[in-house]
């Protein structure tokens, strides 16, 4: 892959700048205008509807011609192939629920803030994606002895930490060859939006987003590690600006509430008659399923209902009913998955503002 270097100060060269406790830059602002968060009251649904489903996008969405379009598998494969899009049609199709999130999420609750999309909570959804599975495709290509690697390239490109290349993620070849790996081109039924990956996507269920290549246009075997940047430098956990820190992988357990009562339309503080309210949401995880959901109610930690999950990626909704009295109150919710982790209450920082997780706050007025 040719990279084209371009000159950029040391400072930006795994964020556009040092964290902050200052107001929002205006290219942050930039940033949230193309990218937008799902709105809380989505949580009603099992299955996020497309134009409610989070949305980040780091370059500019390519317009791909669907009878131009090609996949490409090459290098460390005993066959290269090349497949259209009603070649991957034609093989065997899953339809399968997957709850996806962004790595950034919770970013710019994080203090100081990470400078990059200042995501709130709401950079996630869960949709019915439609594909076919990888590993058989893998198969028939036949991987070489000295594969380590897969190498994901996307059709969209541009400059970050001064490297001018497409985007691109890899796998290893186990990663690569889980049977829940898919090449997919439909979610909800319908042809792939194209800001969502049309014609065709790569997706990880369990892992965050990041991992799930839009406008797939090639897989490289390779026989040494990927070093590109967004599989290198960006999505690692690093409390400074020199790495090499922890790379982000699976979904950190995590749950939402959907805010109770109407809010106010700038403060977006909720306000709630007093009485028995129903609270809800979802809650999710990549690293097991989720076994717990406490409900805190002004720090007092009480257990709630769990729904079964839709699928084995996807979220599960969560009840309890909240006896709420007059006065000022903070609602927050932490759920725990099978593997003992717990959300945090309070912010566990990283230099990149990946994997927040830390439980949610509602500020409520009950009248």
């Amino acid at each position: 892959m040719t990279k084209h270097h371009v000159k950029q100060s040391p400072a930006r060269a795994v964020t556009a700048g040092q964290p902050t406790e200052g107001p929002l830059t205006p290219e942050e602002l930039q940033l949230s205008g193309r990218n937008h968060s799902m709105p809380f009251e989505a949580l009603h649904d099992d299955i996020t509807p497309v134009g409610l489903h989070y949305l980040l996008i780091h370059f500019d969405i390519p317009h791909l011609a669907t009878d131009c379009w090609r996949l490409r598998l090459s290098g460390s494969f005993e066959r290269c192939l090349e497949l259209s899009l009603e070649d991957i049609k034609a093989r065997p199709a899953v339809t399968m629920p997957v709850t996806m999130e962004c790595a950034g999420n919770g970013r710019s609750l994080l203090k100081p803030r990470p400078l990059s999309q200042p995501w709130g909570l709401g950079a996630v959804g869960t949709a019915e994606w439609t594909g076919t599975p990888l590993a058989p495709l893998l198969d028939e290509a036949g991987l070489a002895d000295d594969a380590v690697e897969l190498v994901f390239t996307g059709a969209d490109s541009g400059i970050q930490g001064g490297v001018e290349e497409p985007y691109a993620r890899s796998l290893t070849i186990e990663e690569a060859m889980h049977p829940d790996v898919m090449l997919v081109y439909a979610m909800n039924g319908e042809p792939l939006p194209l800001q969502h990956g049309y014609p065709l996507r790569l997706l990880v269920p369990g892992w965050y987003g990041m991992a799930s290549v839009k406008w797939l246009t090639s897989i490289e075997a390779v026989t040494t590690r990927f070093l590109g940047y967004q599989q290198a430098v960006a999505y690692h956990y690093l409390q400074g600006p020199d790495g090499p820190g922890l790379p982000v992988t699976h979904i950190r357990v995590r749950s939402l509430m959907v805010p109770p009562g109407i809010p106010d339309f700038y403060t977006r503080r909720r306000v709630v008659d007093a009485g028995p309210v129903m609270l809800h949401g979802r809650t999710w995880s990549g690293h097991g399923e989720v076994e717990r959901l406490e409900v805190g109610i002004d720090g007092e930690w009480m257990p709630a209902h769990l729904e079964p999950p839709l699928g084995d990626y996807a979220w599960r909704r969560w009840s309890m009913v909240w006896v709420a009295s007059p006065g000022e109150h903070v609602l927050q919710c932490r759920a725990m998955d099978t593997s003992g982790a717990l959300q945090p209450v309070e912010q566990v920082w990283n230099y990149q503002g990946m994997g927040n997780n830390m439980a949610q706050r509602v500020e409520v007025t009950v009248r």
